[in-house]
């Protein structure tokens, strides 16, 4: 509609509506839409890539998985016992809203390296079986998108689950009375679960010196710590890399080949239990049997039970 250049008021009075009505929907849109929900909040602009070599790319992006069998000696209740334990590398797709893994390729979908990482020994009648899972980004820019830990025994068993979103958040359920069902969020620090994953990608990039961390779900649940990081000591050498942790009286040390693709040949885990009379010093330790790579997945007849004796597992 056409404004008569005679009656500027006119024109005036309606722009001034056209305004009004413009700020009485955005406010009402305010008002009345739903807040955003943490997965949809703007992400903060993540530090450079690593850029991949291509020797990493043939060995990580064939189509199948690293699968390590190791000797277990597992300190619990003031003893060593023994078991297996097997570490699990795959690369795979990730959604990063939802934090799952993708069912379908999609440019949007996060390339990671997952570690599901399991540990099975038994405690004079009845066992344990522990699971952690971690998802690192290849791109080896950012913490860990997604750790869970699972612990099974004969008592019950305890689950912990930590996305990385705006804050750290964290789910925990256990049969425990004290710890029983917990929501809750800490502020985002280093990881000691992604470490394993970071060393795969490029040990050479491993934190050293004074750090702040988080110890791994699997220690904080069987001890009964907080859920935070803590001060620690970390030291990179030929094959090894430690990180002491002073006042959980915990070294972690875990020994790898130097050379790529940078495979786990096993760990040290030494801790003080008890207290006063009572104080033991007990190292877990695991050394490693076999590996195989392989799509696993794809093994689940009972021909195929015999990749188990492979792997030293039966």
């Amino acid at each position: 509609m056409m404004i008569p250049m005679s009656k500027p008021k006119a024109f005036y009075m309606i722009l001034a509506a056209i305004g009004f009505s413009i700020m009485s929907c955005s406010d009402t849109k305010k008002t009345t839409s739903p807040p955003m929900a943490i997965s949809e909040r703007p992400q903060k602009k993540a530090t450079p890539k690593t850029k991949l070599s291509e020797a990493f790319k043939n060995y990580w992006y064939s189509g199948e998985a690293e699968i390590t069998s190791y000797r277990l000696e597992q300190a619990r209740y003031g003893e060593l016992r023994e078991g297996t334990a097997v570490l699990v590398f795959v690369t795979e797709d990730f959604l990063p809203e939802v934090q799952v893994k993708a069912d379908h390729y999609s440019e949007n979908n996060i390339r990671v390296l997952k570690l599901n990482a399991t540990k099975n020994f038994n405690t004079g009648i009845y066992p344990y079986s522990i699971m952690e899972s971690t998802f690192y980004p290849v791109a080896d820019n950012q913490h860990a998108l997604k750790i869970t830990n699972s612990v099974q025994e004969w008592c019950g068993q305890t689950y912990i689950q930590l996305n990385n979103r705006d804050r750290f958040e964290i789910q925990s359920h256990s049969y425990f009375q004290h710890s029983a069902d917990q929501t809750f969020a800490v502020d985002k620090a280093l990881t000691e679960n992604e470490l394993w994953a970071k060393l795969r990608i490029d040990p050479k990039k491993l934190p050293v010196g004074p750090i702040s961390i988080m110890p791994s779900l699997e220690y904080l649940r069987l001890n009964h710590e907080d859920v935070k990081p803590y001060e620690a000591l970390a030291t990179l050498d030929e094959g090894s890399y430690t990180i002491s942790y002073n006042t959980l009286n915990r070294t972690l040390k875990i020994n790898f080949n130097p050379n790529f693709p940078y495979d786990i040949l096993g760990w040290e885990e030494t801790t003080v239990y008890g207290k006063g009379a009572d104080t033991k010093t007990l190292t877990t330790k695991a050394t490693k049997l076999e590996t195989l790579k392989t799509d696993y997945w794809n093994k689940k007849s009972k021909t195929d039970e015999s990749l188990r004796e492979t792997l030293k597992l039966q």
